[in-house]
């Protein structure tokens, strides 16, 4: 099950977001860890986006995986203050996203509870030191892979977080697929790939998350990478909210 929008193309951002059947989306995040929102974005505000990685003064840093045995490819992190597309994306997505967050902490027995609106919980970060933003932009290149990670960045983490796929499978690139992989108490992982095309949004889990067991909740921790690039070049867009000690 995949959550679609009914956007017509071009339509802007916010529009976009409120098109997506939330209820489906939710229930389907909740029940396997992660969701496929299509169609989150236009043609054309991806290919914006993706060319906007070469506009060095949009970045606070750029990493090379290679140097620190990420993988191969290489991300930047935006500065404040993010581009449009961008910021909307982030506080547009949070709200739809805390009720679920809110539950999952209250099902892991965890006392950490999110604010409404995204600027409240920027807030709480910032008061806590963490003020660099941490949305990025990704580029891979032939022979790229991302190893399976968590993206954490301090005390403060949302347990969500988003990202977009700017480029088109067969068409720009091939390989490349987005990976999740879920460590279940006492047993094996099991892996995910998930299929995307360009302007498909990925909703999932940044660490760990409540499955329903026999005897209530118990916590599975999420993890996610991409695999190897075969050909060509692809960019995707990283949306995660809290920000960065």
């Amino acid at each position: 099950m995949h959550a679609k929008t009914s956007a017509p193309p071009g339509q802007d951002i916010t529009s976009r977001i409120d098109a997506v059947d939330w209820q489906a989306a939710m229930s389907e995040l909740d029940a396997r860890g992660s969701t496929v929102l299509r169609g989150l974005l236009d043609g054309g505000t991806c290919r914006d986006i993706a060319a906007g990685y070469a506009s060095e003064s949009l970045y606070r840093s750029r990493v090379v995986m290679a140097r620190h045995g990420f993988g191969l490819g290489e991300y930047q992190y935006f500065r404040y203050p993010l581009p449009a597309p961008v910021q909307q994306l982030r506080s547009g997505l949070y709200p739809r996203l805390v009720a679920l967050a809110n539950d999952w902490n209250a099902r892991m027995g965890l006392e950490v509870r999110y604010p409404a609106t995204h600027a409240a919980f920027l807030a709480r970060c910032h008061d806590a030191g963490q003020t660099r933003p941490t949305p990025l932009l990704l580029q891979y290149g032939a022979g790229d892979y991302n190893c399976l990670h968590q993206d954490l960045y301090g005390e403060h983490v949302f347990p969500l977080q988003v990202a977009i796929l700017l480029s088109e499978p067969d068409r720009d690139f091939s390989g490349g697929e987005f990976v999740l992989t879920e460590q279940r108490p006492r047993m094996q992982s099991r892996a995910e790939v998930v299929a995307l095309r360009q302007g498909d949004a990925v909703v999932f889990a940044v660490n760990q998350r409540p499955v329903n067991g026999s005897r209530g909740s118990y916590r599975v921790t999420m993890r996610h990478g991409v695999s190897r690039v075969r050909a060509g070049q692809r960019h995707t867009l990283g949306i995660i909210f809290h920000d960065a000690a």
